[in-house]
């Protein structure tokens, strides 16, 4: 079968980490791209999941994780802070309290 280069640009420390797991699968990183590609042409599809949140996922988590610290601040009895008294306790953790 005939042979062609692909070349291409990838940050040094990428390169480097991914080389070091390849070696330790017993794998060049030609090879664990090769595989790769087999994968996605025999399959014809990624081989894992890509996805990205919708904004109104990430707000719905947004909302979420903000009722969650609410009732975390109202079970520590800690609900009604003004923002003064929010900014005395950080600087109190600052100083080392």
């Amino acid at each position: 079968m005939a042979q062609s280069t692909l070349s291409m640009r990838v940050d040094e420390n990428l390169k480097k980490s991914f080389d070091s797991i390849c070696d330790d699968f017993g794998f060049t990183s030609t090879a664990a791209i090769t595989v790769f590609m087999k994968t996605v042409v025999r399959e014809r599809r990624i081989p894992f999941e890509i996805k990205a949140s919708t904004k109104e996922q990430v707000n719905k988590d947004a909302w979420a994780a903000f009722l969650e610290m609410r009732a975390a601040a109202a079970k520590a009895g800690i609900q009604d802070m003004s923002l003064d008294e929010i900014n005395a306790e950080i600087q109190e953790v600052r100083n080392g309290r």
